[in-house]
Protein backbone atom coordinates (compact mmCIF):
# COMPACT_ATOMS: atom_id res chain seq x y z
CA UNK A 1 0.00 0.00 0.00
CA UNK A 2 1.01 3.62 -1.05
CA UNK A 3 1.58 6.41 1.73
CA UNK A 4 0.25 9.34 2.20
CA UNK A 5 1.71 12.51 3.13
CA UNK A 6 0.56 15.98 3.91
CA UNK A 7 2.68 18.58 1.84
CA UNK A 8 0.14 21.59 1.96
CA UNK A 9 -2.65 23.76 4.12
CA UNK A 10 -5.33 26.59 4.05
CA UNK A 11 -7.12 27.66 6.51
CA UNK A 12 -9.90 30.53 7.04
CA UNK A 13 -11.60 30.36 10.48
CA UNK A 14 -12.64 32.80 12.90
CA UNK A 15 -9.20 32.35 14.87
CA UNK A 16 -6.81 32.99 11.86
CA UNK A 17 -7.26 33.55 7.56
CA UNK A 18 -4.34 31.50 7.02
CA UNK A 19 -2.42 28.24 8.65
CA UNK A 20 0.08 30.26 10.89
CA UNK A 21 -2.63 32.92 12.72
CA UNK A 22 -5.03 30.03 12.82
CA UNK A 23 -2.55 28.15 14.37
CA UNK A 24 -0.92 30.96 16.43
CA UNK A 25 -3.82 31.49 18.04
CA UNK A 26 -5.05 28.31 19.16
CA UNK A 27 -1.81 27.85 20.86
CA UNK A 28 -2.31 30.92 22.90
CA UNK A 29 -6.04 30.05 23.77
CA UNK A 30 -7.61 33.17 21.57
CA UNK A 31 -11.56 32.94 20.81
CA UNK A 32 -12.54 33.92 17.72
CA UNK A 33 -16.66 33.48 18.98
CA UNK A 34 -18.09 36.92 19.30
CA UNK A 35 -21.21 38.47 18.75
CA UNK A 36 -22.49 38.09 15.42
CA UNK A 37 -21.89 41.08 12.46
CA UNK A 38 -23.52 39.39 9.53
CA UNK A 39 -26.72 40.38 10.95
CA UNK A 40 -28.50 41.88 13.38
CA UNK A 41 -29.64 38.89 15.94
CA UNK A 42 -31.28 40.96 18.45
CA UNK A 43 -34.33 38.81 17.60
CA UNK A 44 -32.20 35.53 18.68
CA UNK A 45 -31.56 34.23 21.68
CA UNK A 46 -28.61 33.05 21.01
CA UNK A 47 -26.49 36.38 19.74
CA UNK A 48 -22.87 34.64 19.05
CA UNK A 49 -20.74 32.65 16.70
CA UNK A 50 -17.40 31.98 15.63
CA UNK A 51 -17.60 34.56 12.28
CA UNK A 52 -14.14 34.85 9.83
CA UNK A 53 -13.69 38.61 11.42
CA UNK A 54 -13.73 41.65 8.92
CA UNK A 55 -14.23 39.18 5.92
CA UNK A 56 -15.30 40.87 2.52
CA UNK A 57 -15.20 38.52 -0.61
CA UNK A 58 -14.15 41.82 -2.42
CA UNK A 59 -10.81 41.23 -1.25
CA UNK A 60 -10.21 38.09 -2.69
CA UNK A 61 -12.55 37.83 -6.11
CA UNK A 62 -14.08 40.09 -9.08
CA UNK A 63 -17.33 41.63 -7.80
CA UNK A 64 -18.81 39.31 -11.06
CA UNK A 65 -17.39 36.17 -9.50
CA UNK A 66 -19.24 36.86 -6.62
CA UNK A 67 -22.34 37.04 -7.92
CA UNK A 68 -22.47 33.26 -8.83
CA UNK A 69 -20.67 31.55 -6.03
CA UNK A 70 -22.36 30.99 -2.38
CA UNK A 71 -19.87 32.36 0.60
CA UNK A 72 -19.45 28.67 1.18
CA UNK A 73 -17.61 27.90 -1.84
CA UNK A 74 -15.69 31.19 -1.58
CA UNK A 75 -13.73 30.17 1.47
CA UNK A 76 -13.27 26.58 -0.15
CA UNK A 77 -11.83 28.59 -2.56
CA UNK A 78 -9.37 30.66 -0.69
CA UNK A 79 -8.39 27.46 1.79
CA UNK A 80 -7.66 25.75 -1.91
CA UNK A 81 -5.67 28.65 -2.93
CA UNK A 82 -3.74 28.81 0.14
CA UNK A 83 -3.27 25.15 0.52
CA UNK A 84 -2.01 25.11 -3.29
CA UNK A 85 0.77 28.08 -2.38
CA UNK A 86 1.98 26.46 0.81
CA UNK A 87 2.93 22.96 -0.95
CA UNK A 88 4.50 24.82 -4.22
CA UNK A 89 2.26 21.92 -6.08
CA UNK A 90 2.21 21.82 -9.76
CA UNK A 91 0.40 19.04 -11.53
CA UNK A 92 1.31 18.37 -15.67
CA UNK A 93 -1.51 18.15 -18.32
CA UNK A 94 -0.72 14.49 -18.25
CA UNK A 95 -1.64 14.38 -14.25
CA UNK A 96 -4.71 15.57 -13.78
CA UNK A 97 -7.11 12.63 -14.35
CA UNK A 98 -5.39 11.31 -11.22
CA UNK A 99 -5.71 15.07 -9.21
CA UNK A 100 -9.07 15.23 -7.23
CA UNK A 101 -10.65 17.29 -4.76
CA UNK A 102 -12.90 15.84 -2.22
CA UNK A 103 -14.62 18.62 0.05
CA UNK A 104 -17.27 18.01 2.43
CA UNK A 105 -20.08 20.43 3.24
CA UNK A 106 -22.86 20.18 6.29
CA UNK A 107 -25.24 23.14 4.98
CA UNK A 108 -23.79 23.69 1.22
CA UNK A 109 -24.62 27.14 -0.08
CA UNK A 110 -27.20 28.32 3.27
CA UNK A 111 -26.48 32.32 2.46
CA UNK A 112 -27.77 31.33 -0.76
CA UNK A 113 -31.06 29.72 0.13
CA UNK A 114 -31.81 32.34 3.09
CA UNK A 115 -31.50 34.82 0.20
CA UNK A 116 -33.91 33.00 -1.99
CA UNK A 117 -36.21 32.13 0.53
CA UNK A 118 -36.13 35.83 2.09
CA UNK A 119 -37.13 37.19 -1.55
CA UNK A 120 -39.94 34.94 -2.37
CA UNK A 121 -42.11 34.75 1.12
CA UNK A 122 -40.59 38.27 2.91
CA UNK A 123 -40.43 40.74 -0.16
CA UNK A 124 -42.96 38.95 -2.19
CA UNK A 125 -40.30 38.05 -5.68
CA UNK A 126 -41.92 36.02 -8.17
CA UNK A 127 -38.32 35.24 -9.09
CA UNK A 128 -34.61 34.27 -7.94
CA UNK A 129 -31.50 34.60 -9.06
CA UNK A 130 -30.60 32.12 -11.95
CA UNK A 131 -27.99 30.47 -10.61
CA UNK A 132 -29.60 29.49 -7.21
CA UNK A 133 -29.14 26.30 -7.60
CA UNK A 134 -25.52 26.19 -8.95
CA UNK A 135 -24.87 28.10 -5.96
CA UNK A 136 -26.32 26.40 -3.28
CA UNK A 137 -25.61 22.84 -4.58
CA UNK A 138 -23.70 20.55 -1.43
CA UNK A 139 -20.77 20.11 -4.61
CA UNK A 140 -20.67 23.68 -5.48
CA UNK A 141 -17.42 24.06 -3.85
CA UNK A 142 -15.63 20.90 -4.55
CA UNK A 143 -17.05 21.66 -8.27
CA UNK A 144 -15.38 24.83 -8.40
CA UNK A 145 -12.02 24.25 -6.96
CA UNK A 146 -11.66 21.45 -9.65
CA UNK A 147 -12.69 23.72 -12.47
CA UNK A 148 -10.18 26.68 -10.59
CA UNK A 149 -7.33 23.82 -10.81
CA UNK A 150 -8.08 21.66 -13.69
CA UNK A 151 -8.80 18.50 -10.92
CA UNK A 152 -9.79 16.12 -13.61
CA UNK A 153 -9.54 12.65 -10.89
CA UNK A 154 -11.69 11.57 -8.49
CA UNK A 155 -13.70 14.28 -6.94
CA UNK A 156 -16.50 14.11 -4.52
CA UNK A 157 -18.65 16.64 -2.25
CA UNK A 158 -19.51 14.68 1.27
CA UNK A 159 -22.08 15.49 3.55
CA UNK A 160 -22.54 14.19 7.05
CA UNK A 161 -23.34 16.62 8.86
CA UNK A 162 -20.26 17.41 11.73
CA UNK A 163 -18.34 14.55 9.86
CA UNK A 164 -18.53 15.71 6.51
CA UNK A 165 -14.55 17.21 6.18
CA UNK A 166 -13.50 14.36 8.10
CA UNK A 167 -15.01 11.94 5.65
CA UNK A 168 -13.55 13.98 2.93
CA UNK A 169 -10.07 13.68 3.92
CA UNK A 170 -10.20 10.41 4.54
CA UNK A 171 -11.81 9.17 1.33
CA UNK A 172 -8.97 11.12 -0.36
CA UNK A 173 -6.67 9.34 1.63
CA UNK A 174 -7.57 5.87 0.76
CA UNK A 175 -8.02 6.76 -3.15
CA UNK A 176 -4.24 8.12 -3.53
CA UNK A 177 -3.15 4.76 -0.98
CA UNK A 178 -4.86 2.41 -2.79
CA UNK A 179 -3.73 4.02 -6.09
CA UNK A 180 -6.76 5.19 -7.73
CA UNK A 181 -5.15 9.07 -7.12
CA UNK A 182 -1.90 11.14 -6.74
CA UNK A 183 -2.40 14.16 -5.90
CA UNK A 184 -6.26 15.22 -3.86
CA UNK A 185 -7.22 18.48 -2.19
CA UNK A 186 -9.15 17.28 0.62
CA UNK A 187 -10.99 19.38 3.52
CA UNK A 188 -14.48 21.18 3.95
CA UNK A 189 -15.93 24.55 3.93
CA UNK A 190 -18.95 26.01 5.93
CA UNK A 191 -20.95 29.28 6.10
CA UNK A 192 -24.08 28.30 8.30
CA UNK A 193 -24.18 31.70 10.05
CA UNK A 194 -27.53 33.15 8.90
CA UNK A 195 -30.40 34.21 10.57
CA UNK A 196 -32.72 31.00 9.84
CA UNK A 197 -29.60 28.61 10.80
CA UNK A 198 -29.16 30.06 13.64
CA UNK A 199 -33.12 29.71 15.03
CA UNK A 200 -32.82 26.19 13.81
CA UNK A 201 -30.39 26.07 16.43
CA UNK A 202 -32.10 27.39 18.68
CA UNK A 203 -34.83 24.94 18.91
CA UNK A 204 -32.55 22.07 19.23
CA UNK A 205 -31.47 23.54 22.45
CA UNK A 206 -27.67 22.42 22.88
CA UNK A 207 -26.24 25.80 22.11
CA UNK A 208 -24.55 27.88 24.53
CA UNK A 209 -26.01 31.69 24.77
CA UNK A 210 -22.34 33.67 26.34
CA UNK A 211 -23.80 37.10 24.73
CA UNK A 212 -22.62 38.56 27.73
CA UNK A 213 -18.77 36.88 27.48
CA UNK A 214 -19.37 35.78 23.73
CA UNK A 215 -14.99 34.73 24.13
CA UNK A 216 -15.54 32.30 27.13
CA UNK A 217 -19.22 30.64 25.63
CA UNK A 218 -17.44 27.18 24.41
CA UNK A 219 -16.60 25.58 27.56
CA UNK A 220 -16.04 22.04 26.01
CA UNK A 221 -15.48 19.44 28.95
CA UNK A 222 -15.62 21.51 31.66
CA UNK A 223 -18.56 20.98 34.38
CA UNK A 224 -19.43 24.24 33.93
CA UNK A 225 -20.17 23.84 29.84
CA UNK A 226 -23.61 25.34 28.31
CA UNK A 227 -23.08 23.52 24.98
CA UNK A 228 -21.80 24.36 21.52
CA UNK A 229 -21.03 27.77 19.06
CA UNK A 230 -21.60 27.87 15.59
CA UNK A 231 -18.59 28.75 13.36
CA UNK A 232 -17.60 29.00 10.26
CA UNK A 233 -14.83 28.59 7.62
CA UNK A 234 -12.76 26.41 5.68
CA UNK A 235 -9.41 24.33 5.35
CA UNK A 236 -7.90 22.13 2.61
CA UNK A 237 -5.29 19.77 3.12
CA UNK A 238 -3.14 18.87 -0.12
CA UNK A 239 -2.67 14.84 0.32
CA UNK A 240 0.03 13.51 -1.98
CA UNK A 241 1.73 10.44 -2.44
CA UNK A 242 4.68 9.63 -0.60
CA UNK A 243 7.27 8.87 -3.45
CA UNK A 244 6.04 12.21 -5.80
CA UNK A 245 6.10 14.30 -2.81
CA UNK A 246 9.64 13.00 -1.97
CA UNK A 247 11.25 13.50 -6.44
CA UNK A 248 9.82 17.36 -5.70
CA UNK A 249 11.07 18.35 -2.72
CA UNK A 250 7.89 18.95 -0.91
CA UNK A 251 7.50 19.99 2.93
CA UNK A 252 6.07 17.20 4.62
CA UNK A 253 4.11 17.98 7.70
CA UNK A 254 2.59 14.36 8.70
CA UNK A 255 1.73 11.45 7.36
CA UNK A 256 -1.65 10.41 7.22
CA UNK A 257 -2.23 6.57 8.05
CA UNK A 258 -5.63 5.88 9.17
CA UNK A 259 -9.27 6.29 8.69
CA UNK A 260 -12.37 4.89 10.57
CA UNK A 261 -15.94 5.53 9.65
CA UNK A 262 -18.96 4.14 11.50
CA UNK A 263 -22.26 4.21 12.05
CA UNK A 264 -24.28 4.75 15.59
CA UNK A 265 -27.31 2.83 13.78
CA UNK A 266 -28.92 4.28 17.25
CA UNK A 267 -30.59 7.67 17.84
CA UNK A 268 -30.73 10.66 15.72
CA UNK A 269 -28.77 13.10 18.24
CA UNK A 270 -27.85 11.27 21.08
CA UNK A 271 -24.14 9.57 20.58
CA UNK A 272 -23.59 5.81 20.91
CA UNK A 273 -20.23 4.56 22.53
CA UNK A 274 -19.53 1.61 20.54
CA UNK A 275 -19.99 3.36 17.56
CA UNK A 276 -17.14 5.79 16.99
CA UNK A 277 -15.02 2.87 19.24
CA UNK A 278 -15.48 1.03 15.93
CA UNK A 279 -14.45 4.01 13.92
CA UNK A 280 -11.16 4.69 16.07
CA UNK A 281 -9.90 1.02 16.11
CA UNK A 282 -10.24 1.05 12.56
CA UNK A 283 -7.94 3.99 12.11
CA UNK A 284 -5.52 2.50 14.91
CA UNK A 285 -6.21 -0.64 12.92
CA UNK A 286 -5.16 0.34 9.34
CA UNK A 287 -1.79 1.94 10.82
CA UNK A 288 -1.17 -0.73 12.57
CA UNK A 289 -0.78 1.10 15.88
CA UNK A 290 -0.98 0.42 19.12
CA UNK A 291 -3.57 2.33 21.48
CA UNK A 292 -0.92 2.87 23.79
CA UNK A 293 0.94 4.88 20.87
CA UNK A 294 -1.26 7.90 20.45
CA UNK A 295 0.18 10.72 21.87
CA UNK A 296 -2.85 13.04 21.20
CA UNK A 297 -6.28 13.57 20.54
CA UNK A 298 -8.47 16.31 18.73
CA UNK A 299 -11.91 15.89 20.14
CA UNK A 300 -15.04 16.25 18.44
CA UNK A 301 -15.42 18.28 22.11
CA UNK A 302 -18.60 20.40 21.31
CA UNK A 303 -19.14 21.58 25.01
CA UNK A 304 -22.45 19.99 25.08
CA UNK A 305 -23.57 17.89 28.71
CA UNK A 306 -24.05 14.57 26.34
CA UNK A 307 -21.24 14.28 23.98
CA UNK A 308 -18.60 15.11 26.25
CA UNK A 309 -19.30 12.39 28.59
CA UNK A 310 -19.75 10.27 25.63
CA UNK A 311 -16.43 10.68 24.12
CA UNK A 312 -14.86 10.38 27.21
CA UNK A 313 -16.30 7.04 27.65
CA UNK A 314 -15.11 6.00 24.41
CA UNK A 315 -11.43 7.29 24.57
CA UNK A 316 -11.23 5.28 27.85
CA UNK A 317 -13.06 1.96 26.42
CA UNK A 318 -10.77 2.59 22.88
CA UNK A 319 -7.75 3.10 25.12
CA UNK A 320 -7.50 1.30 28.16
CA UNK A 321 -5.80 2.84 31.05
CA UNK A 322 -3.62 4.73 28.26
CA UNK A 323 -6.85 7.39 28.16
CA UNK A 324 -5.23 8.67 31.69
CA UNK A 325 -1.86 9.01 30.06
CA UNK A 326 -3.20 10.66 26.57
CA UNK A 327 -3.10 14.59 25.88
CA UNK A 328 -7.29 15.20 24.49
CA UNK A 329 -8.14 19.05 23.74
CA UNK A 330 -10.98 20.42 21.64
CA UNK A 331 -10.04 23.01 19.20
CA UNK A 332 -13.90 23.93 19.25
CA UNK A 333 -13.41 26.12 21.98
CA UNK A 334 -12.11 28.55 20.26
CA UNK A 335 -12.74 28.25 16.21
CA UNK A 336 -16.72 26.99 17.36
CA UNK A 337 -18.37 24.28 15.75
CA UNK A 338 -18.26 24.65 11.50
CA UNK A 339 -20.23 22.07 11.01
CA UNK A 340 -19.15 20.64 7.43
CA UNK A 341 -15.89 22.23 7.58
CA UNK A 342 -15.26 21.68 11.44
CA UNK A 343 -13.22 18.27 10.53
CA UNK A 344 -11.15 19.88 8.46
CA UNK A 345 -9.97 22.81 10.51
CA UNK A 346 -9.20 20.15 13.42
CA UNK A 347 -7.34 17.81 11.01
CA UNK A 348 -5.25 21.12 10.02
CA UNK A 349 -4.69 21.83 13.95
CA UNK A 350 -3.46 18.20 14.80
CA UNK A 351 -1.20 18.44 11.59
CA UNK A 352 0.10 21.79 12.75
CA UNK A 353 0.61 20.16 16.32
CA UNK A 354 2.43 17.27 14.85
CA UNK A 355 4.24 19.85 13.00
CA UNK A 356 5.30 22.26 15.84
CA UNK A 357 5.49 19.84 18.40
CA UNK A 358 2.55 21.82 20.44
CA UNK A 359 -0.52 20.61 21.81
CA UNK A 360 -3.49 23.70 21.77
CA UNK A 361 -5.42 23.88 24.84
CA UNK A 362 -8.84 23.32 25.33
CA UNK A 363 -9.43 26.62 26.19
CA UNK A 364 -12.24 28.24 28.85
CA UNK A 365 -11.70 25.29 31.30
CA UNK A 366 -12.75 26.53 34.78
CA UNK A 367 -13.75 23.19 36.38
CA UNK A 368 -13.34 19.53 36.43
CA UNK A 369 -16.34 17.39 35.75
CA UNK A 370 -16.38 13.85 37.60
CA UNK A 371 -17.47 12.86 34.42
CA UNK A 372 -15.24 14.37 32.19
CA UNK A 373 -11.83 13.02 34.07
CA UNK A 374 -9.08 12.80 31.55
CA UNK A 375 -6.20 15.48 30.38
CA UNK A 376 -8.15 17.95 28.33
CA UNK A 377 -5.16 20.19 28.37
CA UNK A 378 -7.05 22.87 29.93
CA UNK A 379 -6.07 26.57 28.93
CA UNK A 380 -2.28 26.51 28.30
CA UNK A 381 -0.69 24.73 25.20
CA UNK A 382 1.59 22.20 25.97
CA UNK A 383 4.84 21.79 23.87
CA UNK A 384 5.35 17.75 23.32
CA UNK A 385 6.62 15.46 21.04
CA UNK A 386 3.34 14.01 18.86
CA UNK A 387 4.24 10.61 17.13
CA UNK A 388 0.66 9.76 16.64
CA UNK A 389 -2.59 11.45 17.37
CA UNK A 390 -6.04 11.20 16.15
CA UNK A 391 -8.87 13.89 15.32
CA UNK A 392 -12.12 12.46 16.47
CA UNK A 393 -15.46 13.56 14.40
CA UNK A 394 -18.67 12.15 15.54
CA UNK A 395 -21.83 14.08 13.87
CA UNK A 396 -25.60 13.85 14.06
CA UNK A 397 -27.07 11.25 12.69
CA UNK A 398 -24.73 8.72 14.10
CA UNK A 399 -22.32 8.56 11.41
CA UNK A 400 -18.62 9.12 12.78
CA UNK A 401 -15.28 9.53 11.08
CA UNK A 402 -11.82 9.47 13.19
CA UNK A 403 -8.39 10.49 10.90
CA UNK A 404 -4.91 9.25 12.38
CA UNK A 405 -1.63 11.32 11.66
CA UNK A 406 2.04 10.76 12.57
CA UNK A 407 5.07 12.49 12.42
CA UNK A 408 6.71 11.40 9.32
CA UNK A 409 9.84 9.44 9.25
Amino acid sequence: MRRVVVTGLGVLAATGKDPDSFMTNLIEGRSGIRRIQQFDPSALSVQIAAEIPDYRGTDYFPAKRLDLIDRFTEYGLIAAKQAIESSGLQVKDEERPRFGVMMGAGMGGAQTYEQGYCSLFAKGATRVHPFTIPKSMHNAATSQICMEYGAQGPSLATSTACSSAGHAIGEAFRHIKFNLADVMLAGGSESPVTFGIMRFWESVRVMATGNGDPSHACRPFSLDREGLVIGEGAAVLVLEELERAKQRGARIYAEIAGYGLSSDAGHITQPTIDGPARAIRMALDEASINPEDVDYINAHGTGTRLNDVTETQVVKKVLGDHAQRVAISSTKSMHGHAMGATAALEMAATVLAIDRGVIPPTANYTTPDPECDLDYVPNQAREAPIRVALSNSFAFGGLNAVLLARKFE
